[in-house]
């Protein structure tokens, strides 16, 4: 007679594709992800004070209650240790002016988290990246708080901002009034902008790590940012200074590396992977040129991950073996 444990151990498990076998977890991915961030976050409070910490600990701490509470009201397994609210509040925070409300700040984590990730299921189950429609419905909503910009200091990055608010690049660039930063101070983060977009050298080096421990693939990045900046080069009449400051300003790095590469929102082909990217790099570069707002990376992502699953169906390589739907068509005819 079997026993009730080896009757257990019997049990075919059933459970939705792809069936593949790895001793990667989400946990061991979202640590990768969290520390990949961290030449960002740190960059940030380098250039922002301690305030950008500040909001980074009050996105991440609504982030992780949101998710506890949600689950426990919805009689769902806590899900804490997988570490993906940890991310999702990291990339919220980077996606705010360091100037934001707290409370703002807080609300925003309860939307990523509560309506954007567990109402559709949780971790992978979602469709749009929470961290960027929270990003969007905030701005929506609290424009005023969410486009006031803290000016860095020129000189030590180590000192406190002004309490003085200026422009961003784009915001500059779209309304052709005003100075811009340096391309050095572009690249070492010197400008207005959300706090964890500004410093573009702490960004690429997350990319890299994140490249080198194949955590995601440099498919999307480099399309999105190669069709931005075909496009803006044309756009431009070939001034590579005025595309420098299209490729460092803005969300664009932050946003194609760490946003539009996100597991759950964007294909998983290379051929899928590829057309994401271009269309990221599309719809950007028609927001930047013709739209109202100076910048269209938030954007361009969600319309975007909203398409996935028709750039899935177009790309999913055909089986060997399987037959055109012309020849299979007429073989029924004939039957």
């Amino acid at each position: 007679m079997i026993s009730a444990k080896a009757a257990d151990e019997k049990l075919l498990t059933v459970s939705a594709s792809p069936h593949v076998r790895s001793a990667t977890t989400s946990r061991m991915i979202m640590l990768d992800v969290i520390i990949s961030l961290c030449p960002a976050l740190i960059a940030s409070v380098l250039i922002f004070g301690l305030r950008a910490l500040a909001v980074t600990a009050v996105t991440v701490a609504s982030c992780m209650l949101s998710e506890y509470v949600s689950r426990k009201i919805m009689k769902r397994s806590n899900t804490l240790g997988d570490l993906s609210a940890i991310v999702t509040g990291m990339l919220l925070a980077f996606n705010l002016p360091s100037s934001i409300p707290f409370w703002m700040a807080a609300l925003g984590g309860a939307i990523a988290i509560v309506i954007v990730k567990q109402f559709f299921g949780g971790i992978g189950e979602n469709f749009v990246n929470p961290a960027i429609t929270a990003r969007i419905i905030l701005l929506l909503s609290f424009s005023s708080a969410m486009s006031s910009w803290p000016v860095p200091r020129q000189g030590l990055m180590v000192k406190a901002v002004d309490a003085v608010t200026g422009a961003t690049p784009l915001a500059v660039i779209s309304e052709g009034s005003g100075s811009l930063p340096s391309l050095t101070d572009m690249f070492i983060g010197l400008r207005g902008g959300c706090l964890g977009e500004t410093c573009a050298l702490a960004l690429i080096i997350g990319g890299l790590y994140l490249i080198i421990r194949k955590v995601i693939s440099p498919a999307i990045p480099l399309s999105f940012i190669g069709t931005v900046a075909v496009i803006m080069l044309i756009a431009k009449k070939g001034d590579f200074t005025a595309l420098s400051y299209q490729i460092l300003s803005g969300g664009l790095l932050l946003g194609a590396i760490f946003m539009a590469t996100d597991y759950s929102t964007s294909p998983i082909s290379f051929k899928g992977k590829i057309i994401f990217g271009i269309g990221c790099g599309v719809i950007t570069c028609l927001i930047r040129i013709f739209g109202s707002y100076p910048e269209g990376v938030s954007f361009s992502i969600i319309i975007m991950n909203i398409l996935v699953p028709h750039i899935e169906k177009l790309t999913t390589p055909k089986p060997f073996g399987t037959p055109k739907k012309e020849k299979k068509a007429k073989e029924e005819a004939k039957a």
